[in-house]
């Protein structure tokens, strides 16, 4: 399940991606993505290590997308506030993988197809779908949870 963390990255994200100004400053993105501002800050600074947003200081400073939006999928997003996309640590891809806590044989395993199938299925789309699509199409809101 995404995290609010989560949701609320995407949707800063994604109103960065929107911007018509050169930087956004965190109040500002607060605002426009429904979020609490504290928290906010604590997830850009998260974003900032990880070199998908850059902040600058000072009178005109604020935050701004490290590459162009159309570089920078959902999954890429999630992955850093939330971790692996996989449901379980077996169907993870090389870094994450490691064998299940519970489970005395990976390959006799009969829940692993299936958890690898919807790991591989949630991996795709959320790949495939950048800050860029969500921007233009709007999707981000209902996508988000942030229309209703």
């Amino acid at each position: 399940m995404l995290s609010q963390k989560a949701r609320y990255a995407l949707r800063a994200l994604v109103e960065l991606a929107r911007a018509d100004t050169p930087q956004v400053t965190s109040g500002e993105l607060a605002l426009r993505a429904d979020a609490p501002r504290k928290f906010l800050e604590a997830i850009l600074l998260e974003l900032a290590r990880n070199h998908l947003v850059v902040s600058r200081r000072g009178k005109f400073g604020g935050y701004t997308l490290s590459r162009p939006a159309q570089d920078v999928s959902f999954a890429e997003v999630i992955r850093v506030i939330d971790g692996p996309l996989a449901l379980a640590p077996c169907v993870s891809p090389r870094l994450n993988y490691r064998k299940c806590d519970d489970c005395p044989d990976r390959d006799a395993c009969s829940l692993r197809e299936a958890l690898l199938r919807a790991r591989d299925a949630t991996a795709s789309v959320l790949e495939g779908y950048t800050l860029a699509d969500a921007a233009r199409s709007g999707a981000a809101a209902d996508l988000l949870g942030q229309a209703s």
